[in-house]
């Protein structure tokens, strides 16, 4: 088995409040991450635990696609949005998002631990680093924008 720690931290211009009602929220979670095309089976009867299923869409020489199944948990701490990810060909990911007040906006503060096969390490990791760094940019554009919609009506 093979692990990688994948860390990034970035700005964004929302309410704390708001950036951890987004990221609690498993619908949310299709788009902001590029892989996820799908969320269903939202389990909330644990107390501070949401568990849900996601489907991530793998494409492969733009022609063949996979669509992988995997089991979510997210736990929450105070401001911080953390759980772990079980995928098949034995992938687990945890990962952490710490939030904190960051002049009128947000200081995210995002981690992922990965495990995986050797075969699939390069692989996974590569993924993760790409979805990782697109979930920035996203989050940060859809909640700007829904700032700048608020303060229009």
């Amino acid at each position: 088995m093979s692990n990688s720690v994948l860390t990034h931290a970035f700005h964004v211009d929302a309410a704390p409040e708001k950036v951890f009602e987004h990221l609690t929220t498993p619908e949310s979670y299709i788009g902001l991450s590029p892989l996820v095309v799908a969320v269903s089976d939202v389990d909330r009867a644990e107390p501070g635990v949401i568990r849900y299923t996601a489907v991530e869409r793998f494409r492969f020489l733009w022609i063949f696609t996979h669509d992988n199944p995997i089991d979510v948990a997210l736990h929450t701490d105070g401001l911080s949005v953390y759980g772990e990810v079980r995928s098949p060909g034995r992938v687990h990911m945890a990962y952490r998002f710490d939030l904190e007040p960051d002049g009128t906006g947000t200081r995210v503060s995002d981690r992922l631990d990965l495990t995986a096969p050797w075969v699939l390490a390069g692989f996974a990791a590569g993924q993760a680093r790409k979805v990782q760094l697109a979930r920035a940019r996203i989050l940060a554009e859809r909640l700007s924008t829904a700032q700048e919609g608020a303060a229009r009506d």
